[in-house]
């Protein structure tokens, strides 16, 4: 695997336990699996004997979310943003058809070409319509290969081409009227399903219709509930992408405590921010930090670093939630006891406006 990707997918990331679990799995597998369910369920959640542990939330998810894949029925996974909706799908593919990248991202400018297939026009004029000429989408890849397909923010889609999936969940056939003869319909073969998400915050933009809900199983990816587990995967992901930044420091375990508690007392409070202060944006805020410390001046970051960067996390381009976060530094913080949380509230000065 390439040191120069920033991000590699889940099966080049952890490409070694993938193939130990392949190598060991004895149990039934679904046809067209890669692994069968106990193994793709270590592979994402862990174990002790070697396999890490990749997504924090509730094992039973994983238990249900793997059923249902199992099934003829797509998987729908819903929840706030920042909860881990895309990591999870991007497991679970790489887990049951070794292959994570047949992704479509969904969009006010998603076509319905980006889902099924489209065409190399400069074959297509010399050619005419041929197998050779048609460029297969994720949807046509997935049904053609037995893959499991991701669809992200399917809800930002609009309905007209959300609903293209009707037909694909439930007949499980594309059919391409172009073409002649059996190259006309493609059949999905075994393995194939679909993998969906959508933000609670999203789901008004544009609601799925009855019809298209009732080809899908829905699972609720919730927040982290646990302390000591977001502070953990915080320090774990931080220093991951300090490393990938080259910064030779770990992050500073005391400055990692205040911030995943301010994120916590924000996403709690009565008067909450309308951005959500996610796991996510935690582990983002923690590398910004270490980024600033080390580049700046070499070090490993401090509490004051955290508010330089909290402007443009909780604040973005909502007035009131820069106020909001004012007055969460001038009153809460001095509440607080240590070093680190004088020093938060000593920065305060430093939020724009």
């Amino acid at each position: 695997m390439s040191k120069d990707l920033q991000r590699p997918p889940a099966e080049l990331r952890y490409a070694d336990e993938l193939a130990a679990l392949r190598a060991e799995d004895t149990d039934p597998r679904p046809p067209g699996w890669a692994l069968s369910l106990a193994a793709a369920r270590r592979f994402i959640v862990g174990d002790d004997r070697g396999v890490s542990r990749k997504f924090v939330g509730d094992p039973s998810l994983v238990d249900r979310a793997l059923v249902t894949l199992a099934t003829s029925r797509g998987l729908m996974l819903v929840g706030e943003p920042g909860t881990a909706k895309s990591l999870l799908s991007e497991l679970i593919a790489a887990a049951v058809s070794g292959e994570s990248t047949l992704t479509i991202q969904g969009g006010a400018a998603t076509t319905e070409d980006q889902i099924k297939y489209s065409w190399n026009y400069a074959l297509l004029v010399a050619e005419g319509p041929t197998p050779r000429s048609l460029v297969p989408a994720p949807m046509l890849r997935g049904m053609a290969e037995g893959k499991l397909v991701r669809f992200e923010e399917i809800t930002r889609c609009p309905l007209e081409v959300q609903d293209c999936m009707l037909s694909l969940l439930s007949e499980r056939v594309l059919a391409i009227p172009e073409l002649t003869g059996p190259d006309g319909m493609v059949f999905a073969q075994a393995g194939f399903n679909v993998i969906a998400t959508a933000n609670t915050r999203d789901r008004g933009v544009n609601e799925m219709s009855a019809a298209l809900k009732r080809r899908f199983n829905f699972e609720t990816v919730f927040p982290i509930g646990s302390y000591d587990t977001e502070l953990g995967l915080v320090e774990r992901e931080a220093a991951r992408l300090l490393e990938q930044s080259g910064v030779a420091v770990a992050p500073r375990r005391d400055v990692l405590e205040v911030l995943v508690t301010a994120f916590r007392d924000l996403r709690d409070q009565p008067e909450r921010l309308s951005t959500v202060m996610s796991t996510a944006e935690a582990v983002s805020v923690a590398h910004a930090v270490g980024l600033r410390g080390w580049y700046l001046r070499g070090e490993a970051g401090t509490a004051a670093d955290i508010v330089e960067c909290l402007a443009g996390t909780a604040a973005k381009d909502n007035a009131d939630d820069l106020a909001r976060l004012r007055r969460y530094l001038e009153q809460q913080a001095p509440r607080r006891h240590g070093e680190q949380w004088q020093a938060l509230h000593a920065a305060r000065h430093l939020l724009p406006g």
